[in-house]
């Protein structure tokens, strides 16, 4: 029973378990030792996400060979990145520890002053993480990706009137995305029944650059003294950065004088728009966002203890995140692209 596998031995072996044979069946079909087997499992075992985002452990023929050929080289832990365990190691703190996405991680070491051996393409990463190449990253370190449900922009009769305008009276350079200083704002909130406190989350529509505020309570007077706090940070420049707001109508956004009155000087500060209801697709920029910081607070979490320097962290960390939709600039040089126009 001194039999080591082949190759083929690893193929026959990954055909029988995904077909439902023990271990000990596979020991005896293959003539070796069960305790060879689940040496060869250990060796060759990794993560599989299913279609449907379930996972379960699998064996994998080309895992084991290479790891079976690199032990008998004395090379360690195998790596297909060119033997460049300095990427490696780079990418997976950029997924891991970083929360980036593989394509984000890829544009950030690639905009990076540190040069590496090689490069690799996007479809190759995720194939490696599949694979259970890395040490430290697998398929559960990946930011989720369900599927998108379809909106029905069909709008829906309101059984309240808004506070303030509709939507439907906004300019249309707010659609377009063509003038900077037009934002979505929404609230994210922790833990039902549990959590007091809340997030206030303002997305430009242009640049999509988030300002993330962390209020004591749910209330309508917590939004307009955060606002209240945004107009003394920026002074004059208040009313060219934030020339329109689009809101839900939830009851945090119910005062829209408060939310318009300028604290400053006399008349409006900014312009309040309110969508339709049910209708969270029509802030489709604080969506998009949101989702970036779920990243860091998974739904359903307490965050009463969360502080001002951990929710600044949050914020920087979105304003820095490579953005596919802008060729993998971040939000925060575009902003600071459109500040500049403005002085």
């Amino acid at each position: 029973m001194g039999k080591h596998l082949s190759h083929s031995d690893r193929i026959k072996m990954e055909t029988l378990l995904n077909k439902g044979h023990s271990k000990r069946e596979v020991a005896e079909y293959l003539h070796v030792h069960r305790s060879t087997i689940y040496r060869e499992y250990d060796r060759g075992k990794y993560i599989h996400r299913n279609s449907d985002y379930t996972e379960e452990e699998r064996y994998s023929s080309d895992l084991g060979q290479q790891k079976h050929d690199w032990n008998e080289q004395g090379k360690g832990k195998a790596l297909k990145i060119g033997n460049d365990r300095e990427l490696a190691e780079s990418i997976e703190n950029l997924i891991v520890n970083e929360k980036y996405s593989p394509e984000a991680a890829l544009a950030a070491i690639e905009k990076g002053e540190k040069e590496f051996k090689t490069s690799i393409s996007v479809r190759t990463l995720y194939r490696y993480i599949d694979n259970g190449i890395f040490l430290k990253l697998t398929n559960k370190d990946l930011p989720i990706k369900g599927k998108r449900k379809a909106h029905n922009k069909k709008v829906k009769v309101q059984k309240r009137a808004s506070a303030g305008e509709s939507i439907e009276n906004r300019p249309d350079e707010v659609k377009d995305r063509e003038i900077f200083g037009h934002w979505e704002m929404d609230t994210v909130k922790g833990q039902r029944g549990t959590t007091k406190s809340c997030m206030l989350v303002l997305t430009e529509r242009k640049t999509r650059d988030e300002i993330i505020v962390k209020l004591q309570d749910q209330g309508a007077a917590s939004v307009v003294e955060a606002l209240d706090r945004l107009e003394r940070k920026w002074g004059e420049m208040f009313y060219k950065v934030f020339r329109s707001i689009t809101v839900d109508n939830g009851v945090e956004f119910s005062d829209y004088e408060g939310m318009e009155k300028s604290s400053l000087k006399e008349g409006k500060r900014t312009f309040v728009f309110y969508c339709h209801p049910y209708s969270s697709w029509e802030r489709g920029t604080n969506e998009n966002n949101n989702r970036l910081i779920r990243r860091h607070i998974p739904k359903g979490e307490d965050f009463d203890d969360r502080t001002d320097e951990e929710i600044a962290y949050i914020e920087n960390w979105i304003n820095n995140y490579p953005r596919g939709i802008f060729e993998y600039k971040t939000s925060g040089e575009l902003f600071e692209e459109e500040l500049k126009k403005l002085a």
